[in-house]
C-alpha cells in the first residue's frame, strides 16, 4: 500500500515537470527568434522596444517577457509599471547559458535539441507498436543542429586541450611527423574534426557519417574554420567494409550506441587502424549497472534513449538496438566481438562522457 501522501508528492513532482517542459519551449522561442540576444545587447527594455528590434509582434513578445520574468529567467525593473511601460533585462550569468556559444555553460542548443526530439512523437508511437525505428532525418534541423552545437562546446574546449593531451602517445603522434592521419567516425556536423585540426596543424582528417545534411553542414563549418584543406567529410556508413585507409587515430565520439551494427563498425575501425595507431571511443557516462530510481544523469540518458537514440538505432536494419545507455560492459563485449584484444576506460573525468581506448 502507498504511504500516506505519496500520491500527492508524485502529483506535485509531475506538475513541476509539466511546467518545466513548457518553459523549455519558451526558451526555444527566445533562442530561435533572437529575443535573448536582443535583450543582452541592451539594458532595460520594454516589450515594444524588443518587438521592434526583433521584427516580432508586440503582444506575443509582451506575454513572453512576462512569462520569462515569472519563470526567473529574466528580470523586471518595476512590477507596478503598466504592461507596456514595464522594462526587462537578461542577467549576465543567464546570458552565458543562453548565448555564449563557446562556453561550457551554453545550454540553449540542448533546449533546441529537446524540442527537436518531440517532433516525431506520433511516428514514435507507431514505432512502439510495429518495432520499426524512426530514421534520424525525421528529427529535423532542431535535433541535428541542437545536438551538434551542444557537443561543439565540449569539442572546442576539452578535446584538444584536455582529452587528447591526456593520452600521451596519441597526443605526441598528432604533433609529430610525418603528418598523422585521423578518421572521425560518426562525425556529424564536423566539430570534433575541426577542433582536432585547429589544435594539431599538421594532421589530416577524414570524417564519416551517414547523414547527408550533417555532412553538408560539416563541410561548411570546415570552410568557415579555415581547415577545409586538411579536413574532408564523406557520406559513408561506418560499418561499410569498403571503407579503406590506414589511420594513426580512429575516433568515434558519442555515436557507437546509435549504430545498428556496432560490432561491424568497430571491426571496420580496427581494420582502419595503422601500425601503432589508436582507437578512441567516447560515449555516455552511464552507470555501470541498472539502478532505479537513479540520478539526473541516468534519467537524462534514458530520456534521450527512449525519444531518440533507440528509435534512430532501430531504423537501421538489422539492428542490435543498443540505445543511449551503453554500459562499459556492453562496449567491451562489442569490442571483443569485433576483434579488439582489450578495452581500457581512460582516466579522463567528465560529467556526461566516458572515454575508452580499444587495443588492436
Amino acid at each position: 500500500m502507498d504511504e500516506p501522501g505519496q500520491g500527492e508528492v508524485f502529483f506535485s513532482n509531475l506538475f513541476e515537470k509539466i511546467i518545466s517542459t513548457m518553459e523549455i519551449a519558451t526558451i526555444y522561442i527566445g533562442d530561435r527568434l533572437g529575443l535573448y540576444r536582443a535583450l543582452a545587447d541592451s539594458d532595460w527594455t520594454t516589450s515594444t522596444e524588443l518587438a521592434a528590434r526583433t521584427n516580432t509582434y508586440e503582444r506575443y513578445v509582451r506575454e513572453w517577457l512576462e512569462q520569462q520574468a515569472v519563470a526567473g529567467i529574466i528580470q523586471t525593473e518595476d512590477f507596478s509599471a503598466s504592461a507596456h511601460a514595464r522594462r526587462y533585462r537578461l542577467p549576465a550569468a543567464h546570458a552565458e547559458v543562453l548565448l555564449e556559444r563557446d562556453s561550457l555553460q551554453y545550454l540553449a542548443p540542448v533546449a533546441r535539441f529537446t524540442i527537436g526530439l518531440l517532433g516525431p512523437l506520433p511516428k514514435l508511437i507507431e514505432a512502439f507498436k510495429s518495432g520499426v525505428g524512426v530514421p534520424y532525418p525525421e528529427y529535423g534541423a532542431d535535433a541535428r543542429e541542437g545536438q551538434a552545437d551542444a557537443n561543439r562546446t565540449m569539442f572546442i574546449n576539452l578535446l584538444p586541450s584536455v582529452w587528447l593531451p591526456a593520452i600521451v602517445d596519441v597526443h605526441a603522434r598528432l604533433q609529430g611527423d610525418p603528418p598523422a592521419r585521423v578518421a572521425d567516425i560518426g562525425c556529424g556536423t564536423g566539430w570534433s574534426a575541426i577542433a582536432m585540426a585547429r589544435a594539431y596543424p599538421n594532421i589530416y582528417i577524414d570524417g564519416y557519417d551517414l547523414d547527408e545534411a550533417s555532412i553538408a553542414l560539416a563541410r561548411t563549418n570546415a570552410i568557415e574554420a579555415g581547415v577545409a584543406d586538411r579536413v574532408h567529410f564523406h557520406v559513408q556508413d561506418a560499418a561499410d567494409s569498403n571503407l579503406k585507409g590506414k589511420y594513426d587515430l580512429v575516433a568515434a565520439f558519442e555515436c557507437v550506441h546509435d549504430m545498428g551494427r556496432p560490432v561491424e563498425a568497430l571491426r571496420v575501425m580496427r581494420e582502419l587502424t595503422g601500425e601503432g595507431g589508436a582507437v578512441i571511443v567516447a560515449d555516455e557516462r552511464v552507470a555501470e549497472t541498472f539502478i532505479a530510481p537513479s540520478d539526473e544523469i541516468e534519467r537524462l540518458m534514458y530520456g534521450w534513449s527512449v525519444l531518440f537514440c533507440l528509435p534512430t538505432g532501430l531504423a537501421d536494419s538489422p539492428s542490435v538496438g543498443t540505445g543511449t545507455v551503453m554500459r562499459p560492459a556492453t562496449l567491451r563485449r562489442y569490442a571483443l566481438e569485433a576483434g579488439f584484444r582489450d578495452m581500457e576506460v581512460l582516466p579522463i573525468e567528465h560529467d556526461l562522457w566516458r572515454l575508452y581506448r580499444l587495443f588492436v
